[in-house]
């Protein structure tokens, strides 16, 4: 009764309180200053600006932490320099960044170039010059792990070979090298000698693009380093490298020969072209080219791409005798990815699966005379295949899918474009107890296909139907009509359906499933109900629409300015990636932009996320999600216990 009269004792500052006209002690009070700081450092960065925003004492201890963390990893959004030097004080303890460089220029490069660095990635530097690349070399002495993307991409920036040069020869220590941008900047005379700089325990190479004649240059020197002329022994160049990915001008067999004398360690190749003109035979691959993969035994992993991006072009040189003369030799090989073998039949793709008793991946794109028959006795054999890709293959029908649904394992498949596949095969891949990634992009799926899903039991996490142009708003309800998908489902396409409506919208905000990514671009009757049920949806508890990251309303057909709105704050708290439609008011475009500085807006008409389908380097590499660093450090320790009462 006293309670109910004046309160408790701990809130009338007795038995030990603050007295009742004073302000409650700082948290210190309670936690010493230095525990909190090391609770703090074990955040990632966007939990750590949380926490400062809670009250001074944090705040104090979150900037204290900030200069001892080891790693800082903030690529899901691209901060201005302003706002990024405050997060990254001096810190001799910082081994790994990450970052999003978009809205940066050279003038962040003294704060982001620090030799502590042991792992430095750094994305969407197209503001920044070739002087990054020297003050890497010249500084981060130790780093063992490098990526650039789309550097000095802006018009006026550049990057020269004295400044790979200075990187080759500065990074002493590096294990991986990924540049993802244009090598032409970088002729000169010694391109291929300059490389006898770089690391010798460099196990991983990745070149965006590189043209031919500086290649064979690249190669040459490789070559000649292991079997030298001159009686005088040099050290032999590259002598760890085990995975090399590039994308050149064509993929020829003097190329593949050159490979594999200049690489005996190699365990993962990845070769992309993109012709311009339809290949000659001295620039081509052949049947003699495929012969001389793997002749040292070592590679697990292959993928040979010709790309559609400037003209529809094939490996037409290479037929079924190709195949089955590389797969002699290919029996160490998990992972496999072919695109663009238009000559190759079933008798050739099934002469490489029953090679590779290890086949994991198996991936075929352009593959236009690929049937159902690569399938049919799949159950017979003792392959695992848990990531299959067989996009543009228009052969492959409902059977082809019930066959290679034999395989239990599988967890990725991608049959986008494969214009024959119904209901059938969705109705046999329903049941698979792993499928987790299923993108059927154009096929001839109907809302009872849906139905199949929406009561099987495979566990979800994305499902693709774009172009799907027989599925309406219908199959959407049925789609969540209870199974399984409803507890594993968080990237969603539904774009270029003309059939869907705000009905199908407001189900899925109605199902409170925690949707992460939703495309519904280019859906002709979906309007500002959508973006309304969206904003107001709620997931157990947390704030309206905190789930979505991604959503795509790109060119839909009934959305007005008053969807506007709706993006405002406190709603879409975590939206990171918006498309829409920027001729529908400019003004209030830009107004959004000014409001929300770190939500990515795309209005003419750009794929919106970090997108990783046709990565066949990182082909659908399914990590498992990144764990907050503070439940990391808590569930070591609860480890650690359980080790000790043993």
């Amino acid at each position: 009764m006293a309670d109910d009269e004046g309160g408790t004792a701990l809130e009338r500052g007795e038995q030990g309180g603050h007295p009742p006209d004073s302000s409650p002690p700082a948290l210190e009070h309670y936690l010493p200053f230095a525990l909190l700081a090391s609770i703090l450092s074990r955040l990632d960065p966007r939990s750590l600006c949380s926490a400062a925003a809670t009250c001074r004492s944090l705040r104090g201890a979150a900037c204290h932490a900030l200069s001892f963390v080891p790693s800082f990893n903030l690529l899901e959004i691209a901060p201005t320099a302003d706002l990024l030097e405050p997060l990254l004080p001096p810190n001799p303890y910082l081994k790994s960044l990450k970052l999003d460089c978009s809205r940066v220029d050279d003038s962040s490069i003294r704060f982001l170039v620090r030799p502590s660095l042991q792992d430095l990635c750094l994305h969407n530097c197209e503001n920044l010059s070739g002087r990054l690349l020297a003050e890497i070399g010249g500084k981060c002495r130790d780093l063992r792990s490098l990526s650039l993307s789309s550097l000095a991409e802006r018009r006026g920036l550049s990057f020269v070979f004295a400044d790979l040069e200075e990187l080759l020869t500065g990074c002493s220590q590096l294990e991986t090298l990924t540049l993802a941008l244009d090598f032409s900047s970088f002729d000169h005379p010694n391109f291929g000698q300059v490389w006898a700089n770089a690391s010798v325990v460099l196990s991983c190479l990745e070149i965006g693009y590189i043209p031919m004649t500086m290649l064979m240059e690249l190669l040459s020197a490789t070559v000649k380093s292991l079997h030298p002329s001159s009686p005088v022994k040099k050290p032999s160049m590259f002598p760890s490298l085990q995975m090399l990915c590039l994308s050149v001008d064509y993929i020829t067999d003097h190329l593949v020969g050159f490979i594999s004398k200049g690489f005996p360690l190699l365990s993962s190749l990845d070769l992309q072209d993109a012709p311009i003109m339809e290949p000659i035979l001295t620039s081509d691959l052949t049947n003699a080219g495929l012969q001389q993969i793997n002749s040292h035994g070592k590679l697990k992993h292959i993928s040979l791409i010709r790309s559609q991006e400037f003209m529809f072009t094939y490996f037409r040189r290479v037929n079924d005798v190709g195949f089955l003369l590389m797969s002699d030799g290919c029996s160490t090989l998990e992972s496999i990815c072919l695109g663009g073998f238009c000559r190759v039949t079933d008798t050739g793709f099934r002469a490489i699966i029953h090679s590779c008793p290890n086949l994991r991946k198996f991936r075929v794109s352009h593959g236009s005379q690929l049937t159902d028959l690569v399938f049919h006795d799949i159950s017979a054999t003792s392959l695992l295949l848990t990531h299959v890709s067989l996009r543009w293959c228009n052969l492959l029908s409902n059977l082809g899918v019930v066959g290679l649904s034999d395989n239990r394992q599988l967890m990725v498949l991608d049959l986008r474009d494969c214009r024959n596949l119904g209901d059938e095969a969705v109705k046999a891949l329903s049941y698979l107890p792993k499928l987790q990634v299923l993108l059927l992009d154009g096929s001839d799926t109907t809302d009872k296909g849906l139905s199949y899903l929406g009561n099987g039991s495979c566990p979800l996490f994305s499902l693709s139907l774009r172009g799907c142009r027989r599925i309406t708003s219908n199959g959407i309800s049925s789609l969540f009509g209870g199974g399984s998908v409803n507890q594993s489902l968080q990237v969603l396409d539904l774009s270029r359906l003309p059939n869907l409506t705000d009905e199908a919208i407001l189900v899925l905000a109605k199902s409170r499933i925690q949707i992460v990514e939703l495309r519904i671009r280019c859906c002709p009757h979906i309007g500002d109900v959508s973006v309304m049920a969206l904003a107001s949806m709620q997931i157990e508890g947390s704030s309206p629409g905190s789930s979505l990251c991604v959503l795509d309303i790109y060119e839909c057909g009934l959305i007005t300015p008053l969807a506007f709105r709706w993006f405002k704050r406190p709603y879409f708290p975590s939206l990171r990636w918006l498309g829409i439609s920027g001729s529908l008011n400019r003004d209030m475009v830009d107004a959004l932009m000014r409001t929300r500085p770190f939500l990515r807006l795309a209005c003419r008409g750009e794929e919106l996320g970090m997108t990783f389908l046709d990565n066949a380097s990182r082909w659908y590499s399914n990590e498992e999600e990144e764990m907050d660093e503070l439940e990391k450090w808590l569930l070591e320790g609860e480890d650690e216990m359980e080790d000790d009462s043993d």
